[in-house]
């Protein structure tokens, strides 16, 4: 009998089973986004520039510390490096993804900087990034550390 469908028992395969391509498809999909998760959390973070088009428009909460101390929140001179943990919470009441920038000063202390970054964060920004000059060609960036010893 021809052109009928024919029960073939001597072993030959004449369809392909995807199952399991799916299923290790979507295993190898699970470890991606577990992995890239880790890898993102381990990294800088970094303030990177977006588009804004419409209604969106990023929120910048400014903090400029200056060698002598004096300290500027959003262009404007506040008392002392805490008085940013009031402007900070009523800034992230206001929008709740706004983005901080500190602008510091070369001779600033590193522990002055931290204090700042750690009011911001009590406050709940957590999205930060620090303002820097760019070098110039050939301009050296670091200087590296002395050893007298």
């Amino acid at each position: 009998m021809a052109g009928g469908a024919s029960n073939d028992d001597d072993g030959m395969i004449s369809g392909i089973n995807v199952t399991p391509l799916v299923d290790v498809t979507l295993v190898l999909l699970i470890i991606f986004m577990v992995t890239a998760k880790m890898i993102v959390s381990q990294g800088m973070p970094m303030d990177l520039p977006k588009a804004a088009s419409g209604q969106d428009i990023q929120t910048v909460f400014s903090v400029e510390l200056s060698a002598d101390g004096k300290t500027m929140v959003d262009s404007k001179k506040v008392a002392d490096d805490d008085a940013v943990s009031g402007l900070a919470k009523a800034a992230k009441a206001k929008n709740k993804d706004i983005r901080a920038v500190i602008r510091a000063d070369k001779k600033v202390e590193h522990g002055r900087v931290i204090h700042v970054l750690d009011l911001l964060n009590r406050a709940g920004i957590s999205k930060v990034a620090f303002g820097v000059q760019q070098a110039t060609p050939g301009e050296t960036t670091a200087k590296p550390a002395s050893s007298d010893g």
